[in-house]
Formats: C-alpha cells, structure tokens, sequence
C-alpha cells in the first residue's frame, strides 16, 4: 500500500466540485428548485472527523505502548485512506453546490443552503485532515530490513504499513 497522494485528494474534490456543480445546476434546470442541502450533512461530516480523530489519538497511544496487532494496523490504515477519499469527494461535491450557490446568494434558501455547504465543505476537510493523520500514524519511519525473500526493498512505499508485531 503506498501513502495517499495530496495529487489524487486534490483529483477527487476537483472532479467531484465539478459534479456537485453540475448536479446544482440540472436539479434547478430539471426541477426548477434547488439542491437540498440539509444541515445533517456537515453535522455527519463533523463526527466522522471527531471519530477520526480519536481513533488516532487512540492508535497512537496503543503504537506507543507496544505491540499492535498488525491487521488491527492493516484495518485500521485501510479505513484511513478510504476516509481521506470519501472526505475528498464529499468536500467537493458541497464546494460545488457553494460555487453554484454562490450565484443565487441573493436568494434566502440560497443563501442559507449555501452556508451549509460550506459548513459541509469545512466539515469534509476536517474529515481529510484526521484520516491523513491517522493514515500517517500507521506508518513507521525507517523500516527498510532485509525482506523475506533476502532482497533489500529500496522502494519507501513497502514498508509503509509495518505495524510493530512482539
């Protein structure tokens, strides 16, 4: 598993602002009314990223003291970096309904939807913010041993999730 790129967080939120954007603009098209943003989404959003951020605190501490079940590591790592994509792509669609909220801001419900956007948006980042750092505290630094079969790795990514094992 290779750490997650700034390259392909960036990706997803761009193209999915781009779809928030256009899904924005059909629904007022379409259904001539605007897109529901309901204030449940960042509030969602918001725990996730507090759950996020415990479960890191939590991995750190349970690294710190010792050894740690190395699927436990594995699992734990995976959710990381399915959270840091989820987040991107959730970022970007609620960036996409501000922007296109942002042209009816002289609209109340427009207006008042797109300060949930942008709660949303903030809330997303939140979301990115504490699975990248819980992605990174899976990682150990300077884990470039001999692997199994004898060859020495010199490709950094390999030992990106090598929990401490007894």
């Amino acid at each position: 598993m290779t750490p997650t790129s700034a390259r392909l967080l960036l990706t997803l939120g761009g193209v999915s602002a781009v779809g928030g954007w256009v899904v924005a603009d059909l629904v007022d098209r379409i259904a001539g009314r605007t897109v529901p943003v309901p204030w449940t989404a960042p509030a969602t959003l918001a725990i996730l990223a507090i759950a996020l951020a415990i479960w890191a605190v939590g991995m750190r501490r349970r690294l710190r003291e010792g050894p740690v079940d190395p699927f436990a590591a594995a699992r734990t790592a995976a959710l990381a970096m399915a959270a840091s994509r989820t987040g991107a792509i959730a970022t970007g669609v609620y960036a996409g309904f501000l922007v296109w909220f942002a042209g009816q801001w002289f609209i109340e419900i427009s207006r008042y939807r797109g300060y949930a956007s942008l709660s949303a948006v903030l809330a997303g980042l939140g979301v990115v913010a504490a699975a990248l750092w819980l992605e990174r505290i899976c990682r150990i630094k300077g884990d470039s041993d001999d692997d199994d079969d004898g060859t020495t790795d010199t490709d950094s990514s390999a030992d990106w999730v090598h929990p401490r094992v007894g």
